[in-house]
């Protein structure tokens, strides 16, 4: 289309992919990067911008005559509510005063959200819906939810669109991996009520696609958007979609009491808030871990998008696994 983006967050799992979508289309693509990130992986003939969200001059130099914004960047650990919110409240906030100041002619700002905005559904099929009131269960969310309220403040000025995807799977993420890597051994440990949770999941190539739907669509702006599978799914459709993949027989399933998750996140919580250290779970994070169903509704992205996700759960999961294998890390 001959627009040029900005991308933040492009060195991560879905910035790398949203990159060779954006190559293949035909766009010219700018980055935003800290000082300190490698950029050996990025495509050739990439515009880079380097700095940080506290930085006004980089930033205006980052914004300066692109079409369209995707802020993709983000931290999904922190050691308490303050770092999650100088990860992903105020580098939003800068961007969006870069905006207002360098570039009052931006067609559009799209934040990528999360479903831990708007919190768990109450039930397994339907899922929350983007008109529901937003109930975040975590300080993650809460801080996602923060953003969320910036970009809509500032959308009398600014063309602005928020997408919130569920879990994310696909080649080069870390965090299934874990999932496949457990499967792969015969054992599946879940927290909470594997039986019981259901989720909304969605292939990553489907998510870039999405999000650029959103970054275009003209019934867009303003809007929040779920970019998410057709329908819920059960860990028993994964470990189906799994098994012929990795040839796994018998499963040992594990489902965690939400006391002892919480008792787990708390010791180690307690551990990473004395060593200032971020760690892999918490007693907030533990919340978000034992909920059972974090699912949302398509229907929204259907109706004003004509979005739907193309990539079935077992198509999904053999490309990711063949992928994982291919790279050694399964």
């Amino acid at each position: 289309m001959g627009e040029t983006i900005l991308v933040t967050g492009s060195t991560g799992f879905i910035g790398t992919r949203l990159l060779d979508f954006l190559a293949k289309e035909g766009d010219r693509i700018r980055v935003f990067l800290r000082h300190e990130s490698a950029d050996g992986s990025l495509p050739e003939g990439i515009d880079i911008v380097r700095g940080s969200f506290s930085d006004s001059r980089s930033l205006g130099l980052a914004v300066q005559g692109v079409d369209r914004i995707v802020h993709l960047a983000g931290v999904t650990k922190a050691v308490d509510e303050a770092g999650y919110d100088e990860g992903n409240v105020m580098p939003v906030r800068n961007l969006l005063a870069a905006v207002r100041e360098h570039n009052p002619a931006l067609k559009r700002f799209l934040l990528v959200s999360s479903l831990t905005a708007a919190g768990p559904a109450k039930e397994g099929t339907h899922g929350v819906r983007e008109s529901d009131p937003p109930c975040p269960v975590s300080a993650y969310g809460r801080s996602k939810l923060k953003a969320e309220t910036l970009c809509l403040e500032s959308s009398a000025t600014i063309p602005v669109t928020i997408v919130r995807p569920p879990a994310v799977y696909g080649p080069g993420d870390r965090d299934v991996l874990q999932v496949f890597q457990m499967l792969a051994k015969g054992v599946l440990v879940s927290p909470g009520s594997s039986g019981r949770q259901r989720f909304s999941m969605i292939y990553v190539d489907d998510l870039v696609r999405g999000i650029m739907m959103a970054a275009r669509s003209s019934r867009a702006a303003g809007g929040i958007y779920y970019i998410t599978s057709p329908r819920s799914l059960s860990w028993d459709e994964v470990i189906a979609a799994a098994r012929p993949v990795l040839g796994f027989q018998k499963l040992r399933r594990v489902s965690l009491p939400k006391p002892f998750v919480f008792f787990v996140g708390t010791v180690i919580g307690t551990a990473g808030s004395l060593g200032r250290k971020p760690v892999l779970i918490n007693r907030d994070k533990a919340n978000e871990l034992v909920q059972d169903y974090w699912v949302c509704s398509p229907e929204r992205s259907d109706l004003d998008l004509g979005f739907k996700a193309g990539t079935s759960l077992a198509q999904g999961v053999a490309l990711t696994i063949a992928w994982y294998q291919r790279k050694g890390w399964l």
